[in-house]
């Protein structure tokens, strides 16, 4: 396709009820964008800026978009996005200083590009994982529903990042729920250096929201209007109907995926053809063909707009390197807590029954709490933790989810940004696989990078020895030990099951619960009837003794507590439970360390990398010299869990207890 003449527009402009400010204020937009990434550009090549994403050629979008919404609507931007930044109003110099990684910038260093979220601008940027915000943007559409208020979200998704599976969760579980949300597709052709033709095969990608029975547009990404008229109607349609929609829009990228991996790939011809569909140049021309705008007004913005970008940026330029902090994984939780009471009262109670009576009594306590889980409505869930819950709050607040583990994870997150607590549950423990990317590297990390906590508490039923095999019995906390901003805990009676799920539903920061499910109806023990909270991150001695400590959680406690019992009184086990494991009460392990001085540190995980050998390790390199013999761990054996009933006992580390305990003791 040949270059357009200096007055001519290969596009079909509509300016059907815009008025002249917007029609103005979307060039502006466009101009203020592309100059900025031309600004990036040249200081890239002067080593002045490590990395750009460049979304030269794709700005119609970004900036059509953002000014189709309202103000209030929330934005799920990706890296070619710049423009949705700059027209929310975000300062140049404070995005500059996010880019470079300075003090200055959003998050302090801590964040590179747009990886970061703004909730003053209703801006919620990307995670690497492209496809992951979908579902934090269901989270907020889900949030406007339950206020009954007519924000709506826009997510943005590349077509390559519609491959991914939580574009399709996100669908699915929008369109099921009725939520107010815009899928936007930006087609640019490639993923990286991967064409159209090698990541999906359909005509259109907005053929797909037929399956997921919403409605599907594609538009022409580089006509301004276009978008802007697109995406201002369905937006009022979806704070009417309260329904999802998808949208692509087609347009390209004429730069890299970023600036280094360089553009070899791309035929020459398409640069001439999508050149000729500038999104500015030609809707430039049509603003000077209507008389809205000429050719000196335009030379007077350019200057006015690069003079601007040269102010903001240029002092960020000499900011010094940010200095290290302390870390802050945790948002702080000083609300006080709820005593239990001196007496405990008469009553027994299950296991299971306690966690349910909690997070009933959470309920009602917490009316911005909301359930969500496969089978926790009518049904009660697979172990009836919530039966009952439907009639008491009703299904706007008990929630069954369709089989979308990481989409309803990352839900949680979106309702957290508009002040929701959550509580998802796992069916079972091993199914949170499904939600690795939206547990670890976005509820844990939020508050590290942009400062909001997600008040989120995964339950996970877990734990071997009821002969379910594989993939009904994984003892997964240790996998989730290693990431910094999660808090995992793991109660032994139905007395703390009850007073730290409490706390968990209140505290701040994400919580992954576990809950063995060989406990359930098994243990039982005196538990208050009222309401209460026990604190997080604090061991608990279930027995004093002098000859040995054996540390330990969850069923390692009733087996650790049984052995001390046979054993007694020739042998003194003191048992600390830890019930959370992360953070773990180093103060209590200390203590009872440098009173017996001999440790066996037992957990039911596997044996290599689990939650016990950081603890073995911790005291092995700072109370050294408070022991008399080495640090024994005892664990489950390094293989799957095994289904039949003597295999699965040989598994276990129970059955070794004894001989481990006679062996430290004899050192």
């Amino acid at each position: 396709m040949a270059t357009p003449s200096a007055t001519a527009s290969v596009f079909s402009y509509d300016l059907r009820d815009i008025p002249r400010d917007t029609a103005l204020r979307l060039y502006r937009e466009m101009l203020y964008a592309r100059l900025i990434e031309e600004k990036m550009l040249s200081l890239l090549r002067q080593g002045k800026v490590s990395k750009w994403f460049s979304g030269i050629g794709q700005e119609a979008i970004a900036v059509g978009a953002t000014l189709a919404l309202e103000p209030t609507d929330y934005i799920f931007p990706l890296h070619r996005n710049l423009g949705v930044f700059t027209s929310r109003g975000m300062p140049l110099r404070k995005l500059f200083a996010q880019w470079q990684g300075k003090a200055s910038g959003f998050t302090r260093g801590r964040e590179r590009s747009f990886h970061f979220g703004a909730p003053e601008y209703r801006v919620i940027g990307m995670i690497s994982h492209l496809a992951a915000m979908l579902p934090v943007a269901n989270g907020v559409a889900l949030a406007s529903n339950l206020e009954h208020d007519d924000y709506i979200a826009l997510a943005f998704i590349g077509e390559g990042g519609t491959s991914e599976g939580d574009f399709h969760e996100a669908l699915n579980v929008a369109s099921v729920w009725n939520l107010p949300v815009l899928f936007l597709i930006e087609n640019n052709g490639y993923a990286l250096s991967t064409p159209t033709s090698e990541q999906y095969a359909c005509e259109r990608l907005s053929l797909r929201a037929v399956g997921y029975g919403m409605e599907g547009y594609t538009i022409p990404g580089n006509n301004v209007l276009e978008v802007y008229h697109t995406i201002r109607d369905l937006a009022e349609k979806a704070r009417k109907d309260r329904r999802p929609r998808l949208i692509e829009a087609i347009t390209f990228r004429m730069r890299g995926h970023e600036e280094a991996s360089g553009t070899k790939y791309v035929p020459p011809s398409l640069y001439q053809e999508w050149g000729a569909r500038d999104p500015i140049l030609n809707y430039e021309r049509f603003l000077i063909e209507k008389n809205l705008l000429t050719q000196k007004e335009v030379q007077a913005l350019r200057r006015e707009l690069k003079q601007k970008i040269e102010e903001e940026i240029r002092p960020v330029l000499s900011e010094p390197e940010p200095t290290p902090e302390a870390a802050e994984v945790y948002a702080p939780f000083d609300e006080p807590l709820v005593p239990p009471p001196a007496d405990r009262g008469g009553r027994s109670l299950r296991f299971v029954d306690a966690i349910s009576e909690g997070l009933r009594q959470a309920m009602e306590r917490q009316p911005r709490l909301i359930l969500m889980g496969q089978d926790i409505a009518e049904y009660g869930g697979v172990f009836k933790v919530t039966e009952g819950f439907v009639e008491l709050f009703g299904k706007e607040r008990i929630r069954n989810t369709p089989l979308c583990e990481s989409a309803i994870l990352g839900m949680s997150l979106g309702l957290a940004l508009r002040d929701f607590s959550s509580m998802v549950e796992m069916q079972f423990a091993d199914f949170v696989s499904y939600g690795f990317t939206q547990i670890v590297n976005n509820l844990a990390k939020n508050y590290y990078r942009w400062g909001v906590p997600p008040k989120v508490v995964v339950r996970l039923p877990t734990g071997a020895g009821v002969g379910a095999g594989p993939f009904h019995s994984q003892s997964l906390e240790g996998v989730f030990f290693h990431i910094p901003g999660l808090k995992i805990i793991y109660p032994s009676t139905a007395y703390d099951a009850k007073g730290l799920l409490t706390t968990a539903l209140r505290d701040p920061n994400p919580s992954l619960f576990f809950e063995h499910k060989a406990l359930y109806r098994s243990v039982q023990d005196a538990v208050p009837e009222s309401y209460y909270n026990l604190p997080l991150g604090v061991a608990r001695i279930a027995r004093e003794g002098r000859d040995l400590s054996i540390i330990t959680y969850g069923m390692g406690v009733v087996e650790a507590l049984k052995l001390a019992h046979q054993l007694a009184p020739e042998v003194d086990i003191e048992v600390i439970d830890l019930r959370t494991i992360l953070p773990y009460d180093q103060d209590t392990i200390t203590a009872s360390v440098r009173k017996t001085h001999r440790v066996l540190v037992l957990y039911e995980g596997t044996y290599t990398a689990g939650v016990g050998a950081e603890i073995a390790a911790w005291i092995g390199e700072y109370l050294f010299e408070q022991l008399d013999a080495p640090v024994i761990r005892l664990a489950s054996r390094d293989t799957p869990v095994p289904f039949s009933p003597s295999l699965e006992a040989d598994f276990l580390p129970w059955r070794r207890l004894h001989d481990a305990v006679q062996k430290l003791l004899a050192y």
